[in-house]
């Protein structure tokens, strides 16, 4: 039977442990480089397993003599772990604990950028338990706001853009009163744009895209008392990042941002000067869109969204009738 690559890393990792040619410091660096290399584009969840199960033996190895490896493979389990599929709270608390604990001695002995990154993983992990009433959007913003300070847009760009975007989606997730509640959004819309001044469609196109397609989304379901102004806005947003993604090279996110646009040309009148001549061309565009989105839901068989988008091509279809009934009708 073939041993998988994770197989292989793991029994090269324990064979560097025995060899007595190998320093300590240099088993503890083999370790983590092997883990690394595993969760960088993980097979399955094994691989992520095997390298936490490297990481864990690299910690051990550390004790109290190499601290500053010791730290780095705390916050390289961490990410394994956040990365591991599922639901539940075990795993994330255990990346919290891992981020924060590395945190402690890497603020000590560390580069700020490594600082920065082990701060930017943690805010992620915060975000994330919030649902468990474990962290609150404002803890895991400061921990973000602080990882800005080092990751800077001139220097930083990828890392800039997604730490604003975590920022962005941090604000949107918020509850807040009321009458707070569009300053919330207002701030999320402003740092979806800080991020876009760091990155370009040519040299950072993924984070390029999902900018543009959380902008859109944001701008969409903005309060405003111009929401047309706002559409058209989300709407160029919409098409910015259709320049990336597209139904051959990224067909889950080519659906996510077309079913995005086609809610807001559900709403979106054809002549934002003469709004009350309706939107036929944009509910016929529409229910293109929504087809296109739910046959690719399906196909990867992502059932809750294609159900959802099911729902909004069969209110375009009845809304398409209804124009056409009073067409005929005037």
């Amino acid at each position: 039977m073939l041993q998988t690559i994770s197989d292989t890393s793991v029994k090269a990792a324990l064979n560097a442990i025995e060899s007595e040619s190998a320093t300590v410091p240099e088993k503890i660096q083999m370790l983590i480089e092997m883990a690394n290399g595993l969760q960088q584009k993980p097979k399955d969840i094994q691989q992520l397993h095997d390298a936490i199960s490297l990481y864990q033996q690299a910690i051990e190895l550390s004790t109290q003599d190499y601290p500053l490896l010791q730290a780095r493979a705390l916050a390289g389990m961490g990410t394994a772990l956040r990365t591991i599929p599922g639901e539940g709270q075990d795993l994330l608390l255990e990346a919290k604990e891992a981020y924060e604990t590395a945190l402690e001695i890497l603020r000590e002995q560390a580069a700020p950028e490594e600082v920065a990154e082990a701060e930017m993983n943690l805010g992620m992990v915060l975000q994330a338990l919030v649902p468990y009433n474990l962290a609150t959007m404002q803890q895991a913003i400061q921990v973000s706001q602080r990882a800005l300070s080092k990751f800077t847009a001139d220097k930083h760009p990828q890392e800039y853009a997604i730490l604003q975007n975590n920022i962005a989606i941090a604000y949107l997730s918020m509850t807040l009163a009321p009458e707070r509640e569009s300053m919330g959004q207002a701030m999320a819309v402003q740092s979806f744009e800080s991020a876009l001044k760091a990155v370009n469609l040519i040299e950072h196109p993924k984070e390029y895209a999902m900018l543009q397609n959380n902008l859109a989304n944001a701008l969409q379901y903005l309060p405003s008392l111009h929401p047309i102004e706002n559409n058209l806005r989300a709407l160029s947003a919409y098409n910015e990042a259709l320049k990336v993604r597209s139904a051959k090279d990224t067909p889950l996110e080519y659906a996510t941002t077309i079913s995005n646009k086609a809610n807001l040309l559900y709403n979106l009148p054809d002549n934002p000067k003469h709004p009350e001549a309706g939107n036929y061309q944009n509910l016929l565009e529409a229910k293109n869109l929504y087809a296109q989105a739910q046959e690719i839901f399906c196909q990867y068989s992502e059932v809750e969204k294609a159900t959802v988008v099911s729902e909004a091509l069969s209110a375009v279809e009845a809304e398409l009738l209804l124009s056409e009934t009073q067409l005929t009708n005037s």
